[in-house]
């Protein structure tokens, strides 16, 4: 992974978010404005895309880990439950996987001595965004694996993806997970193939992937998950509304809980629209 590149001048569809963060700094002496009030109203100008979905104890997980539960946090004396009426404030105890819902693998989820979620720089977690369409392919294939012939066939009408940028692939799974939970868990399904993935962190150099699905691979053997998650990369997965965002010019912006050597939690990721 690239932790010196600077992704948000690596696109040029977002030229005017670029040149405010690159050259603010010296538009703030002249105008009275600082950068990062400039960049603000530039982005608070923007249109928002949650690309999260919500959770609860009877939506979709891997049958290896089961359903989470919620319960309301009580007195650890007499166990009894905090409410608003008796007590002013009330809790929840959330007892689940940490890949739940709209979930960050770090590399630390296959990968022995990978990094942690605590260990991802937080300078990570705001990129350039493509998203690949594979819907038109479903048609034919519904579980058609984004190939390197698909991605070049994207590049050649998008142009090349850029270094530093998230990697995101529209399967329109998403729209299952509160419809038809069942579906959503479907096996097989669609996904990446693992030359595709390869050649993204290898060639052009992105930063992370995400998907609508529960896994990676269309396949059992996890080669794909297995080799990124190993090599030092991340994916989000479990990602929604990627049918709401441009093939090009957005950007990501995504969080998790800093939980000390975490292997993967509930992330938030939203869209940042040109």
């Amino acid at each position: 992974m690239k932790r010196n590149h600077n992704p948000l001048r690596a696109l040029p569809s977002m030229a005017a978010v670029a040149f405010t963060l690159a050259a603010l700094p010296t538009l703030a002496v002249a105008q009275g404005d600082s950068s990062l009030e400039a960049a603000y109203n530039i982005i608070a100008s923007k249109t928002f895309v949650d690309l999260s979905q919500s959770f609860s104890p009877t939506t979709p997980v891997w049958s290896g880990f089961g359903q989470a539960t919620f319960t309301a946090a009580s007195d650890p004396t007499t166990y009894k439950p905090y409410t608003i009426e008796e007590s002013g404030f009330r809790s929840t105890v959330y007892t689940m996987v940490g890949q739940y819902g709209t979930h960050v693998d770090p590399p630390a989820h296959f990968a022995t001595n990978g990094l942690t979620q605590d260990q991802i720089p937080v300078k990570d977690m705001i990129l350039p965004l493509v998203v690949f369409d594979m819907t038109p392919k479903l048609k034919d294939d519904p579980n058609h694996a984004w190939s390197l012939d698909d991605l070049k066939a994207w590049e050649a009408e998008h142009g090349k993806v850029p270094a530093g940028a998230f990697a995101a692939l529209r399967t329109d799974m998403y729209k299952d997970w509160e419809k038809d939970p069942e579906h959503f868990k479907r096996y097989p399904f669609p996904g990446w193939s693992f030359e595709v993935i390869t050649f993204l962190f290898d060639e052009r150099h992105v930063t992370g992937i995400g998907h609508e699905a529960l896994d990676t691979d269309i396949t059992e053997s996890m080669a794909s998950e297995t080799w990124l998650l190993q090599q030092d990369h991340w994916q989000i997965e479990v990602m929604a509304n990627l049918d709401k965002v441009p093939a090009t010019g957005s950007l990501i912006v995504v969080a998790w809980p800093k939980v000390k050597n975490g292997v993967g939690f509930p992330a938030r990721a939203f869209a940042i629209l040109p």
